[in-house]
């Protein structure tokens, strides 16, 4: 039977004190695995992040994904906000097209999950920011200075003034002044509007027009917040404005609603309107016949309840009645001969909307010269044109009108037994000497 042989292995006696050679070997290997020499790398610490402040992370290369990478943490301000705003808010400089490429190459993470920049964000989150990007040098550009108003300009600005508040002002615009500057425009409203400050020193701000060739009521807001107001009501429709016009020929129907959608007309570059019943925007107008003239014109009073560009002035044209001097829409027949002038013959009469103190603005102003010798030619009465709005019409009472005041008498009864009891109660105990004993206090 063979075995293992005790004696020294091959490459001749050992010396006194050396390892074994296998284990020698063996250890060798081990050595060459450890690396003693080299130091361990130590762990690295998860890096701390806070709301606004970055902190600098070592991450794995990756395409498209850049390594000095920035975290934040979502603070409790910023709970529920969408990823866009949260970049508003603390990196204001960093855009919403820079945001939306991050997201698209994977760059914007939060809590390790791609993001886009819609996303709503909690209190709590990490969000990865790449590093930022150096911003390209901006040019400056020109400011545009206004003008110097002349004190000619500054009169006549302050001649227009009709009502005045700490919180609006209405003038009564000439025909032929426009409202916004344009091309070949150089006078107009918004150019003047430095002269209207007054005591406030700020510059009042517009909140609708007017047509150039159209007179009458034009408000201006004297604050940002009663610019907000007014441009809401204006939006919203509850401000309501009253033409006067004169058109051509009589309406048949005295009372009317014009309901037809307007587009702008090819090839006038957006310069004229036409009804479009297809891809025409929804325009509604009223109209009322205040007085005529025969079958040669009436007086009327116009009220959009819509407010497209040209909107009175073509829905008076499509219905075959356009407005005296209105050349733009009604042609060649939208001019009376004799003495009436040929100016257009629409005016905003009066407006009425909700003041943002309280209360109401409601302004009327007076007619332009050019306008009210044409009523005077045609014989029309000049006290009758300022019909009261339909909320203003004294109606007689419906069903269910009667019923609310008979459910408000009823209550009122109710109240004053319930004081006469309350009143017999406090007279008895007090005759009494107090509450009888045991009972149980009266509900007020």
């Amino acid at each position: 039977m063979k075995g293992k042989s005790s004696g020294p292995s091959r490459g001749g006696p050992r010396k006194p004190g050396a390892a074994p050679q296998g284990r020698a070997r063996g250890a060798v290997k081990a050595a060459r695995a450890r690396k003693p020499d080299a130091p361990r790398p130590a762990p690295n610490p998860a890096p701390k992040v806070a709301a606004a402040k970055s902190a600098p992370v070592k991450a794995s290369p990756a395409k498209g994904v850049s390594l000095d990478v920035r975290q934040f943490r979502v603070g409790a301000d910023d709970d529920g906000i969408r990823l866009d705003r949260w970049f508003q808010r603390h990196l204001p400089d960093v855009g919403f097209n820079v945001v939306s490429r991050w997201a698209r190459t994977g760059q914007l993470r939060v809590d390790g999950a791609r993001a886009a920049p819609g996303d709503r964000v909690a209190e709590g989150q990490t969000i990865r920011v790449p590093p930022a990007e150096p911003k390209a040098a901006e040019i400056a550009k020109p400011r545009r200075v206004r003008p110097q108003l002349t004190d000619d300009q500054i009169a006549f600005a302050q001649s227009l003034v009709i009502h005045r508040d700490a919180q609006a002002i209405v003038i009564n615009k000439p025909p032929g002044l426009a409202t916004q500057g344009g091309t070949k425009t150089d006078d107009h409203v918004d150019g003047l509007l430095d002269a209207l400050e007054f005591e406030l020193d700020q510059r009042p701000k517009l909140v609708h027009r007017l047509d150039k060739d159209t007179s009458g009521a034009l408000l201006i807001a004297r604050t940002a917040r009663s610019a907000a107001h007014f441009a809401k009501a204006f939006s919203s429709r509850t401000a309501r404005k009253v033409y006067w016009a004169i058109v051509m020929g009589v309406p048949s129907i005295e009372d009317g609603m014009i309901e037809l959608p307007i587009a702008k007309q090819p090839g006038t570059g957006g310069e004229k309107m036409h009804v479009d019943e297809e891809e025409g925007l929804p325009a509604r107008s009223r109209y009322r016949v205040i007085e005529r003239a025969g079958n040669r014109a009436a007086w009327v009073e116009l009220q959009p309840y819509t407010g497209r560009t040209h909107q009175l002035r073509v829905h008076m044209a499509a219905i075959g009645h356009p407005i005296v001097g209105d050349g733009k829409y009604g042609g060649k027949e939208a001019f009376l001969s004799g003495t009436i002038s040929r100016k257009m013959h629409l005016h905003a009469r009066r407006i009425r909307v909700d003041h943002p103190d309280g209360d109401r603005v409601d302004v009327r102003a007076e007619l332009p010269e050019h306008f009210a010798a044409s009523l005077v030619s045609l014989g029309f009465d000049l006290h009758a044109g300022d019909l009261p709005l339909d909320e203003e019409i004294a109606r007689k009472p419906t069903r269910e009108d009667e019923k609310k005041v008979a459910k408000a008498h009823a209550k009122q009864i109710r109240k004053g037994r319930k004081g006469e009891r309350r009143a017999r109660g406090a007279s008895g105990g007090a005759k009494s000497g107090g509450p009888k004993s045991g009972g149980a206090p009266r509900r007020k």
